[in-house]
């Protein structure tokens, strides 16, 4: 069962909770309570992906069956590689579990690439025959992975469609492009003149709309998300830590006590949020590693324990991070105030009229598990040449970030602990960034955010350099057309819901 972080409302089974996204009363849904870990997930012994999911998910989805559980997850097993979805690899003294492996390279197919399956689980067992619509606010990679989740090219779009918002100018032209050329019944993209978090507010508006609700429920429509607020894009993300963990435990590269810390580029919270349930439930887990770029609002939050929002914003060469409202965050708030919903109703809504709210002494003191700390361009771009040179291996700008703050925090305490780092995204989707940072000509400043034939020829370049081969699915961006053109003010995204809404269940232009 699952209960909201800011009422006391009647807590609701996982289909509703994964059907509705978001609680009515604004809130997110979290587990009544979190289970432990199946012993077997910890345990001795081979077991594939799907397995170890199964062990680990059927306990957060008791009202489906296994037979229904294993379907949604051969399902998403297709759509990665079949050695493994998300491999450790050493490189440089360091752990990386690489979360690209699926296909629009990025993290977020993980989650949603199950997310699709998981959906039509609960429109069975509620007897829902009504349209399912996604609303995704995006800051570059979960738009493209919930489209391929969910809205896939050649396949019908039985009773789902995606829309997705976007910052117009705060992706990269592969992400843009990734998006914008995807051509499935139920796909609309949109672009926003404005950043991730006027995309996130406008969808939750959107959710909080009486008028839209309305409108939805006269075209026999039901709203949802598939922004990590809603628990099947958060839940799943549990199982690959464990996966790792395992990994690290049978190559030796654990403490002598078992544990490994994690680090994990953080935007919006879910992926971290995910490694700290992985925790609470049993994961040998010590630290949790929360790294930031310029936008260090989760950096400062941790190191002072008031979130404030009231800050400039920076767009950087981690567009993913790029965010001032992280809204994962409210799940852990709502746990470190001993899950009182109404206390985190009033931070939450602190938040929205102040811009900031502050934890108090013993809230606070729930935290301790956390570390954060934050690496801007340069430093970020140092490590990634550091780490190529040293081993030939390429990370993308947030992973970067990742390691940076990793690298410092080991020279300023001089410990060295075994750490597993979460590699969110391929280089190949950040071209320029990467070759500049590695020190490739011609990776000049100029092209990168606008320009997606200088990012793509930059992407072949940079797969010869680092001798690999570039991703056929990256290549074939070059040859596809925009099929998405529609740039809005954010203050718009209602009206063109409607817009989208009206028309019939198929890819068009709006």
């Amino acid at each position: 069962m699952y209960r909201s972080t800011r009422s006391d409302r009647a807590a609701v089974a996982p289909e509703l909770a994964l059907l509705e996204g978001i609680a009515p009363d604004g809130g997110l849904y979290v587990p009544a309570s979190l289970p432990s870990l199946d012993p077997a997930a910890l345990g001795a012994g081979r077991l594939s992906y799907q397995e170890l999911s199964l062990l680990i998910l059927r306990r957060f989805f008791p009202t489906f069956d296994d037979e229904e559980l294993k379907a949604a997850l051969g399902a998403q097993a297709e759509r990665f590689p079949p050695s493994s979805p998300a491999p450790v690899v050493y490189k440089n003294g360091l752990a990386f579990v690489e979360l690209y492996r699926g296909p629009t390279f990025a993290f977020k197919d993980l989650a949603l690439s199950l997310m699709g399956p998981l959906l039509g689980l609960a429109r069975a067992k509620l007897g829902i025959d009504e349209e399912i619509v996604i609303l995704v606010a995006t800051s570059g990679d979960t738009g493209k992975a919930a489209l391929e989740g969910l809205a896939r090219p050649g396949r019908p779009a039985n009773g789902i469609r995606v829309l997705v918002f976007y910052p117009s100018e705060g992706v990269s032209a592969v992400q843009k492009l990734q998006m914008t050329s995807h051509d499935a019944p139920g796909a609309v993209v949109i672009g926003i003149k404005g950043n991730f978090d006027d995309a996130q507010r406008g969808v939750k508006a959107i959710f909080a709309s009486r008028a839209a609700a309305d409108f939805a429920e006269r075209r026999k429509m039901r709203l949802s998300s598939a922004n990590s607020i809603n628990i099947a894009r958060l839940l799943p993300q549990i199982v690959y830590y464990v996966s790792a963990w395992r990994d690290m435990r049978d190559a030796g590269a654990l403490g002598s006590d078992g544990t490994m810390d994690v680090a994990v580029p953080t935007g919006n919270f879910g992926n971290i949020l995910a490694a700290w349930y992985a925790k609470r439930m049993g994961l040998p887990i010590d630290r949790l590693i929360c790294a930031s770029n310029r936008n260090r609002v989760l950096v400062d939050f941790f190191g002072t324990k008031r979130y404030d929002k009231n800050r400039p914003f920076f767009r950087t060469e981690s567009p993913s991070m790029d965010i001032l409202i992280s809204s994962n965050l409210e799940r852990l708030i709502f746990h470190a105030t001993g899950e009182d919903p109404a206390r985190t109703a009033s931070l939450m809504s602190r938040l929205a009229e102040r811009g900031s709210y502050e934890l108090d002494a013993a809230e606070a003191e729930s935290l301790s598990d956390f570390r954060a700390g934050w690496s801007d361009e340069a430093a970020a771009g140092d490590a990634a040449r550091r780490l190529f040179e040293g081993s030939g291996y390429l990370v993308d700008p947030h992973t970067a970030v990742a390691v940076s703050v990793l690298e410092r925090m080991r020279k300023e305490s001089g410990e060295i602990r075994p750490t597993l780092v979460a590699a969110t995204a391929s280089p190949f989707k950040f071209p320029v960034s990467v070759a500049r940072a590695i020190g490739m000509g011609g990776a000049s400043a100029k092209g990168d955010l606008g320009d997606a034939l200088f990012e793509l020829e930059m992407a072949e370049r940079l797969a010869e350099a680092a001798r690999l081969e570039l991703p056929p699915a990256i290549r074939a961006l070059r040859y596809a057309p925009v099929l998405h053109d529609t740039v809005v003010d954010a203050s718009e995204m209602g009206a063109v819901l409607e817009r989208a809404l009206d028309e019939p269940l198929r890819r068009s232009a709006i």
